[in-house]
């Protein structure tokens, strides 16, 4: 039995949502902004929770987040802008545009870009373990990813290119890319990567139960974890996007990205992995003398 009007595969599928927010006033709501306001509640709680069992203070902590998430807002801004300049600088384009955050446009990239060196400045800044920041935050921020592309879901955006399997996400006429419009049906890239990034952060919490990654080690291993699953998602993604040689520069950035963070991932490992199982590290930087060196 098929829904009146549509084929078999059309009836089987996803719907999308056909609100996207509601207004208040002359004030609208974003269910975008709703779902990324509640993925950093997400990864600050888990994180906080992480930090603490740690023997690190709630105060350091919520010092640090602060500052993580403000530059990491404003570095997804940067990311997205300087990668789809074209929207906003240009002949007939409204360069102040860019600082309207509201109307959507963040870049996962510039995000942890910005708040890494946010929360690096202020743990150097208070003498602070980076390492431990960063892997008591690891899980959460993979969590807070995966609650983040609903917002996706609700915008009818970043959608994969057609198909008509079971699990297929129907899309408005008005929301298809040009040269789509024919297709009612495509990949639920928003899914995929949902699936993908909770399943992960649960896999780095198993793996930190069990072998206690440290020294940021975990953070790496997030890393490779998450560009792994960007990569092919990337593949599959049809909105308009910059290319170089027939790639979209996400797919090369998810590449660097994955390498990088695998080559730091086996070097802490190296360096750590055998050496102090069993051994708490510091929260806080000491002093180098010359009696230690």
């Amino acid at each position: 039995m098929t829904i009146q009007g549509m084929t078999p595969a059309v009836a089987l599928s996803i719907p999308s949502p056909n609100w996207s927010g509601w207004s208040i006033g002359h004030v609208t709501i974003h269910m975008y902004a709703i779902c990324i306001l509640a993925g950093i509640i997400v990864a600050y709680v888990l994180g906080t929770k992480r930090y603490e069992a740690s023997g690190g203070s709630s105060e350091e902590f919520d010092r640090i987040a602060t500052w993580g998430i403000i530059f990491g807002i404003v570095g997804a801004r940067a990311y997205h802008v300087i990668t789809d300049h074209q929207l906003y600088f240009g002949p007939g384009r409204q360069w102040y545009r860019a600082l309207y955050i509201w109307e959507g446009g963040l870049g996962i990239w510039g995000s942890i870009a910005g708040g890494a060196l946010a929360v690096w400045v202020v743990t150097r800044v208070h003498k602070l373990n980076f390492g431990i920041i960063a892997d008591s935050l690891a899980p959460g921020i993979l969590y807070a990813q995966a609650i983040g592309r609903l917002g996706n879901w609700f915008n009818q955006e970043l959608f994969g290119r057609p198909t008509e399997v079971p699990w297929a996400l129907r899309i408005d006429s008005s929301h298809r890319p040009v040269g789509y419009e024919q297709f009612a049906t495509f990949h639920p890239t928003f899914l995929y990567e949902l699936i993908w990034n909770s399943l992960g952060a649960t896999v780095l919490l198993l793996v930190d139960r069990r072998w206690k990654l440290d020294h940021g080690r975990l953070f790496a291993l997030y890393v490779v974890v998450y560009t792994t699953g960007r990569f092919f998602v990337e593949r599959l993604r049809i909105d308009p996007a910059n290319h170089v040689q027939g790639w979209r520069i996400n797919s090369y950035t998810s590449l660097i990205v994955w390498a990088a963070g695998l080559v730091v991932f086996i070097a802490l490992q190296v360096k750590y992995g055998r050496h102090d199982e069993g051994k708490p590290i510091e929260h806080h930087e000491t002093e180098v003398t010359k009696t230690d060196i």
